[in-house]
């Protein structure tokens, strides 16, 4: 795993399509400095900034080892629930000094900062990252979070405990074996490899992927970049873990979703005759892939439509022709 330092992060960050990892980014965080003191001074801290409202959490069984995954039926292997924090932190309090395979896996992931906490980001952020990225934060007990990738870029922050990033270059997608794309634990499709028990009998292209990884361990403090689409899996190994991330986009936010795209490709494509797909194969290339220059050259500038490039109000009436259609 490449490292830089906290001094290359703008531009890395701007640019970057490998991930590096930059150690002691966050080291002068509050809540960094809370966690090396003990796991219950940062839960503390915590608490300090919560706002009075509940939080969704995810809860496991102790038998599934920390793996927020599926069942043998392919629903989730976890329940949800509610509750204020402090109250769930009671119940860490409780589990502190039993062994992990003795207390359920407890998990609250994504997080919006700014929703659920006062004063929390003012204390602890990234000046380098985007002032609108969004930003997170992910606590829990020991954790097991299966290979995805996400759409945005991503710098994840060790804030208390320890976290190991295991990474593939987004075009290793095949030799992961991903699940479903719309039965997911988290709302991406994951991969179905037990990475800690992997059965190459039955994923024997895992084995591709392990050449392709990279590895990235941090600690409390340090911060890993993952740029766009890259597939990370994250274990979580200290008995209390927290990791503040960002997510921003590159393009405006008022552009789709590539995956709400596909998922309606799959609908409306995927399972016409050969000889159709094949023709809105070409077309798709003509139309989107390529960039479109070929496809808007021939046609009078005031009448490109949506061949020209997308602004804020052809986005928002393609939106609503969208929905127009799906409706009928």
């Amino acid at each position: 795993m490449r490292e830089v330092t906290a001094a290359d992060l703008p531009s890395l960050i701007a640019s970057g399509q490998e991930p590096f990892a930059v150690r002691g980014l966050v080291r002068d965080w509050p809540l960094v400095s809370a966690g090396l003191a003990s796991a219950k001074e940062a839960r503390a801290y915590l608490v300090a900034h919560a706002r009075p409202v509940d939080l969704p959490v995810s809860i496991a069984d102790p038998d599934k080892g920390g793996r927020l995954f599926y069942d043998a039926a392919m629903d989730v292997n976890f329940r949800m629930g509610t509750g204020r924090l402090a109250d769930i932190f009671a119940g860490f309090d409780k589990a502190e000094g039993r062994a992990a395979h003795e207390v359920p896996t407890v998990y609250l992931g994504s997080i919006d900062i700014h929703r659920y906490f006062d004063g929390l980001h003012q204390a602890n952020h990234v000046p380098a990252v985007p002032q609108d990225a969004l930003a997170s934060i992910w606590i829990g007990n020991a954790t097991r979070i299966a290979a995805h990738n996400d759409h945005p870029r991503n710098l994840a922050c060790c804030a208390v405990g320890q976290r190991r990033f295991t990474l593939f270059p987004p075009d290793q997608f095949a030799n992961l074996y991903l699940g479903p794309l719309d039965i997911t634990p988290a709302g991406r499709p994951v991969s179905l490899v037990d990475f800690d028990n992997p059965d190459f009998a039955q994923y024997p292209r895992y084995r591709e992927a392990l050449v392709h990884a990279q590895v990235a361990d941090l600690q409390p403090g340090d911060a890993l970049f993952i740029p766009s689409l890259w597939y990370h899996h994250v274990d979580a190994t200290a008995p209390f873990n927290v990791l503040v991330n960002y997510w921003w986009r590159e393009t405006p936010r008022f552009l789709g979703q590539p995956q709400t795209a596909m998922t309606h490709a799959i609908m409306a494509i995927r399972d016409l005759p050969e000889a159709e797909r094949a023709i809105w194969r070409d077309m798709f290339e003509h139309y989107v892939f390529s960039g479109g220059n070929d496809a808007r050259a021939h046609v009078p500038e005031a009448g490109q439509g949506i061949l020209a490039p997308i602004d804020a109000r052809t986005a928002q009436r393609l939106q609503q022709f969208l929905l127009r259609s799906l409706s009928q």
